[in-house]
């Protein structure tokens, strides 16, 4: 078919719209099979997206959301940059800055933009969370951060790719400044090979309907996903709805910090109003506006567009407001490693509370928001790094008709358990239990679920244990009058017997013998208890 004949017919649109799905799909599933750490090919904490070529989100998998909330602007973010000129076929541009659409810095993005004589059409993007970044502590997380770079490697806008081929300086010089090399580099291949593959893909589309057609679709796509959305938000009552949710501490054991939401629902259009959150932390829980924009698009996905194409054109009868100066909009150097996968969570929470009074039989009671977070670093005999995370579920929510499931992950984050065979073969650590914890979840009319009771124990001295997590202090809440579900909590107790209850971010170095149990918290109950 010619360039020039573009029929957009109702069947072509979503041949087209599936097709591209599954080219980002195949991304996720090269990157599984090909990178060279669990993280990435056991747990899946990576995302892939395709956009068009102004950096607009048109197809992506089914990843991690809030990954895939970020991918709607970095790629914009990145043209701001780098700007349309600088790119060449066969390239692959690297970065990780919080600033460029983005996120924490162990979430390293690869773009591939992607050219039909000259013209660019399209981009692909490959997401995934590399275990080491550098910085103060291995795993890339210090709970005692007081600044970006304590944090790792700062990678703007690189080209490492040109022409197909590697710049072998450019990757030495990433390469030297993480722990791990030979498996960072191994997760590099794995995401270069995920945008080369979906480039052939596109290639294949291209020569079956032409680019103007590929073009037609991607404003297609938009638009349908955007009249969609705009009739979704029509069914919710007009009104202003208020909610707050609390992270545990400033993320250096101060006070609660209050994330809050006004949510103003007009006709058609939604806005979301957090400039009466809490100012920004000392510690590692700010998070970048983007983040604060994927908590938005993801309820409202969830809830009232869950067939939607997840699109720019699905997002854009939603607005978002940040204060400069609050945990959600901070100073660009300040820590953030933790807004990824715990702010972006109470951002959700805050949400949902607010949307209880016209949404709460489409509600789940408050549930594991939280990544669960630990990391166990060490050192084998030649001196190099082997760092496991892992991220740890907790009790579902309880729901209007149902009650909450044991030990599962919910809302924006979306990635695997670690096997235990690929834990006690690649690290020295055993895992000597692994069990429910019964009766975590919170009492009503309908239960929430129960946590996850873990106990690993140290095979090796001077490990360096890092916690990441929350829900110890604000528990998951119940909804109409259900009860909250038990804290989550990380104990240590070390070989000669002392035992210690961990805090929710923390540094500490342990030893052989040495055991770390879990306890993830329950679940929030559904209404009131009939008994």
């Amino acid at each position: 078919m010619k360039d020039t004949a573009v029929q957009l017919d109702p069947v072509s649109l979503e041949v087209i719209r599936n097709a591209l799905t599954a080219v980002a799909e195949e991304m996720s599933s090269v990157v599984m099979r090909a990178a060279r750490s669990p993280l990435l090919r056991e747990a899946g904490d990576h995302s892939s997206a395709l956009t068009d070529a102004e950096g607009y989100l048109v197809a992506q998998g089914r990843d991690v959301p809030v990954h895939l909330g970020v991918l709607s602007f970095t790629v914009r973010e990145f043209l701001n940059k780098v700007g349309r000129d600088a790119l060449r076929p066969g390239d692959v541009w690297i970065l990780n800055l919080p600033d460029v659409g983005g996120n924490h810095l162990p979430d390293v993005k690869l773009i591939r933009p992607i050219f039909h004589e000259g013209d660019l059409y399209a981009f692909s993007i490959s997401l995934a969370h590399w275990a080491d970044v550098g910085g103060a502590m291995p795993g890339s997380y210090y709970a005692a951060a007081f600044d970006c770079w304590q944090e790792g490697l700062r990678i703007p806008p690189v080209r490492l790719v040109a022409g197909d081929e590697i710049d072998e300086e450019k990757m030495g010089l990433i390469l030297a400044n993480v722990r791990g090399p030979a498996e960072r580099r191994g997760d590099i291949l794995a995401q270069i090979s995920a945008t080369t593959v979906a480039g052939r893909r596109l290639e294949e589309l291209r020569l079956q309907y032409g680019v103007a057609f590929l073009k037609a679709a991607f404003e297609a796509i938009h638009d349908r996903a955007e009249r969609q959305m705009r009739e979704a938000i029509a069914t919710i009552p007009d009104g202003v709805y208020e909610g707050e949710d609390f992270m545990d501490d400033d993320g250096h054991g101060g006070a609660p910090v209050a994330i809050r939401v006004k949510v103003t629902i007009s006709g058609e259009t939604a806005s979301f109003d957090f400039t009466g959150t809490d100012n920004a932390v000392p510690g590692a829980l700010n998070t970048t506006p983007f983040i604060a924009a994927a908590g938005v698009f993801y309820v409202m996905k969830a809830l009232y567009g869950p067939d939607i194409q997840p699109s720019a054109g699905c997002y854009r009868p939603l607005s978002v407001v940040t204060r400069p100066g609050s945990i959600l909009d901070p100073r660009s150097n300040v820590p953030v490693v933790g807004g990824n996968h715990e702010t972006c969570q109470r951002v959700a929470d805050a949400i949902f509370r607010a949307l209880v009074p016209v949404a709460a039989e489409k509600l789940s009671a408050g549930g594991p928001t939280t990544a669960g977070l630990l990391i166990f670093s060490a050192r084998n005999d030649e001196g190099d790094y082997s760092t496991f995370y892992e991220v740890h579920g907790g009790g579902e929510g309880a729901r209007i008709d149902r009650d909450g499931m044991a030990v599962t992950r919910v809302h924006l984050a979306n990635v695997m358990s670690t096997p235990v065979e690929v834990i006690e073969t690649e690290y020295p650590l055993m895992v000597e239990r692994q069990a429910l914890r019964h009766g975590s979840g919170g009492k009503g009319a309908h239960v929430g679920g129960d946590g996850l009771h873990r106990v690993y124990r140290m095979l090796a001295d001077n490990i360096s244990l890092t916690t990441m997590f929350e829900r110890a202090v604000v528990p998951a809440y119940g909804l109409e009058g259900g009860e909250n579900g038990a804290p989550f909590e990380v104990h240590l107790q070390t070989k000669e017997g002392t035992q210690t209850k961990l805090p929710g971010k923390h540094n500490v170095t342990i030893n052989r013998d040495d055991r770390v149990t879990v306890m993830s918290c329950g679940g929030g109950g559904y209404g009131l208890a009939t008994d």
